[in-house]
């Protein structure tokens, strides 16, 4: 094995140990940077070999699947479907992307309701990243022409609000019971139906007419 070989293998060793330690029902913010090692097998040192703090280790958990999330998002929304059977589709692929990742939407539940501010921040950041994506398909495919940018912008963060709050009730769905699976599959799809019809629905205020955004 090569240095560098090494390296990223310490790395994921690091990661991994803060995922198991979380899925064993712990809170990110309670986990020590000697625990996270330990669990790793590598000296405490070692870590900041790779990481400056455990803030960063966070940020790194954040990234890992959210870049992959939304390549797989971006790509139901371009393949041409109607509004209705792209929503179905991107729902699809986010219920089969958690239930992938259990612990990395365990930490994301967790830590957008506590956490440390660094955390909610980057979270924060994230989701932006969500929705600004969503709000530039929602103008590509021509949804809602006839609203602003910036009131697009806040249709998309209310579907990725709703998207969000969903990944832990996918995450109960019990094993082996597709009857559930597809009774919460049609109820987000439907609210997300719900929030979209409105949206057509909208009218802008004169001022955010003459100021777009």
């Amino acid at each position: 094995m090569t240095r560098e070989e090494h390296k990223l293998r310490t790395r994921r060793a690091l990661v991994d140990a803060a995922l198991e330690l979380i899925g064993e029902d712990r809170g990110f913010t309670s986990l020590s940077l000697r625990e996270v090692a330990r669990r790793a097998g590598v000296v405490p040192n070692a870590f900041y070999r790779h990481f400056p703090s455990m803030d960063a280790l966070a940020l790194v958990l954040l990234e890992e699947g959210g870049l992959t999330l939304r390549r797989l998002l971006r790509q139901a929304r371009e393949t041409g479907l109607p509004a209705r059977d792209i929503v179905r589709r991107s729902v699809e692929i986010y219920e089969q992307y958690v239930r992938a990742h259990p612990l990395h939407f365990r930490f994301i539940a967790r830590e957008r309701a506590g956490g440390s501010p660094t955390i909610r921040e980057a979270l924060r950041r994230e989701i932006g990243h969500f929705a600004a994506e969503m709000a530039t398909d929602f103008a590509a495919l021509n949804l809602m022409p006839h609203v602003s940018a910036a009131t697009r912008l806040m249709i998309a963060e209310i579907v990725v609000q709703i998207t969000l709050d969903a990944a832990a009730e996918i995450l109960d769905v019990p094993a082996g019971r597709p009857d559930v699976e597809k009774e919460l599959i049609d109820r987000i799809v439907r609210y997300l139906i719900v929030v979209l019809l409105g949206a057509q629905a909208w009218r802008d205020s004169k001022t955010e007419r003459r100021h777009p955004q």
